[in-house]
């Protein structure tokens, strides 16, 4: 028995005064009628109705129990339609994994901006450059950088990643610069510790993947603190443009070996279910896929 519906019946019954006049406005058959009648009485251990052949009443019971079916009935509706508002319009907390640098560069402007189109959605951000289990560690979504792994998450793809090798006029005057891929191995390489495998950068030139053994003397987990010792001179960098972008563009950062190309990588907003997607996590995914976009601005006058 679906308890609820045969409250629903008995309330219309016991208003209209009629188990045909209720089946009618519920368009249901009288038998219908008749079983969810019976179903409650068995449920409950009590006689609600009195019939007879000319009329129907309430009994003592079914009085008392008809002002508790509408007062539990119409908190239902509430609570329904209060659900319902809830899914559509965005609020409540919204836990965000992001990595580092890409945040501090570009997601935290960004932030203000959302905030002010949806007031009612408190942002809480984690920043990590580690791969986080959304679901065990309570994450609404997360954003991700670069080939993802087939999983059982939802993945919207909200920019493209470029990947440039660059480094300090210094260092190049110093050095030289460097005409193939191979030479790399014999230039000091600063290194992203989470790239796999962090020893090796792979350059596409006609379709020819050049794979190189390189090494420096630093390896980090921050492609900042990487920019940073590249800006001093310590070596060449190989970094995605949202990260060394604006270097280049100041002349501080010389691009080489342009004409090869990185692996095809991308930003990814990431979340558990499409089923019932909450409308903070909705609306937090559009606007970020409508302020990135395939033209990034980090990506402006740089040879991608």
């Amino acid at each position: 028995m679906n308890l609820f519906e045969a409250m629903k019946v008995f309330v219309k019954v016991a208003e209209v005064g009629s188990l045909s006049g209720a089946a009618r406005i519920l368009d249901l058959s009288n038998p219908s009628v008749t079983r969810h009648i019976a179903d409650l009485e068995t449920y409950l251990g009590a006689r609600l109705l009195n019939r007879s052949t000319r009329r129907l009443s309430l009994t003592d019971t079914g009085s008392a129990y008809l002002e508790r079916c509408r007062q539990l009935l119409a908190d239902l509706e509430q609570a329904t339609l209060a659900a319902g508002m809830h899914a559509a319009n965005p609020n409540g907390v919204l836990r965000i994994n992001a990595p580092v640098s890409f945040s501090v560069n570009h997601l935290g402007r960004l932030l203000p901006l959302y905030a002010q189109r949806y007031p009612n959605v408190e942002l809480d951000v984690t920043l990590s450059d580690r791969v986080v289990d959304l679901v065990e560690e309570g994450f609404d979504l997360a954003i991700r950088i670069g080939k993802l792994q087939n999983s059982s998450l939802v993945m919207r793809k909200l920019a493209p990643v470029h990947v440039l090798t660059c480094a300090a006029p210094a260092y190049l005057e110093q050095h030289g610069v460097p005409q193939h891929p191979d030479d790399l191995a014999r230039h000091a390489c600063l290194t992203y510790a989470y790239t796999m495998p962090d020893n090796e950068w792979r350059l596409q030139r006609d379709g020819k993947v050049h794979t190189v053994r390189i090494g420096g003397g630093l390896r980090c987990n921050n492609g900042d603190l990487l920019l940073a010792a590249a800006l001093a001179g310590m070596g060449i960098i190989r970094q995605p443009t949202f990260i060394i972008g604006d270097a280049i563009r100041a002349g501080k950062l010389l691009p080489i070996l342009t004409d090869y190309r990185s692996d095809q990588l991308a930003i990814h907003a990431v979340y558990p279910s499409r089923q019932h997607l909450s409308a903070k996590v909705r609306t937090y995914v559009d606007f970020l896929a409508e302020q990135f976009g395939e033209s990034p601005e980090w990506d402006r006058d740089l040879p991608i």
